[in-house]
């Protein structure tokens, strides 16, 4: 089991950068995969990034590909979502999320994973 706790949310404007963390205050954050979602109101939870526990494997939405950056440093227990030219339409509720496999799930799925953060907004102005 993991916990996981988030932090980087702020106010943005178009072309700003925001990187958000994702800590693993409990359990060994390098036996889990992990992924980002964002959520805005009236909207399903959408998929953003995810990535193997190694790092050896990355999925991205095609809205974020070239522009945002998933990456883990497993020794600080710790995710990261590097959003570089953000746009309006990035504002969202970010949600970092972690299982312990993918196998027989759709790693960009919401039900692909077990255990999530507790979301951090991200307003983007034009």
């Amino acid at each position: 089991q993991v916990k996981l706790v988030q932090s980087g949310e702020g106010l943005m404007q178009a072309g700003d950068s925001l990187t958000l963390s994702c800590v693993a205050v409990l359990g060994t954050f390098s036996n889990y995969h992990m992924g980002w979602f964002r959520q805005t109101p009236g909207k399903e939870r959408e998929f953003v990034a995810a990535l193997s526990r190694n790092a050896d494997t990355t999925y991205y939405a095609d809205s974020v590909k070239g522009r945002f950056t998933i990456s883990r440093d497993n020794a600080k227990n710790t995710g990261y979502l590097q959003m570089n030219s953000l746009k309006p339409e990035d504002a969202a509720v970010y949600y970092c999320a972690a299982v312990e496999s993918w196998y027989g799930v759709n790693w960009s799925s919401v039900g692909g994973y077990a255990y999530w953060g507790q979301g951090t907004q991200v307003t983007v102005s034009s």
